[in-house]
């Protein structure tokens, strides 16, 4: 016996698919995102690192840059 499957109807006028996130799926990922560039931007609370990283010298002028 073969069972049937559900498919839901299709708007024709949208074409459109229709994804819907949890909202952790969002905030986690920008929470990472901002860890890690507070962690860019301030090198001193990063504990290995050693010397000035290139790349916190590079977004701090460009903060220089940005608030004049």
């Amino acid at each position: 016996m073969s069972a049937s499957t559900h498919t839901r109807p299709r708007s024709a006028t949208t074409g459109r698919v229709d994804i819907r996130l949890p909202w952790w799926a969002v905030a986690l990922p920008t929470l990472a995102f901002v860890a890690l560039l507070a962690l860019i931007l301030n090198p001193a609370d990063a504990h290995a690192a050693t010397g000035e990283p290139a790349i916190a010298h590079l977004v701090e002028r460009a903060h220089q840059l940005i608030s004049r």
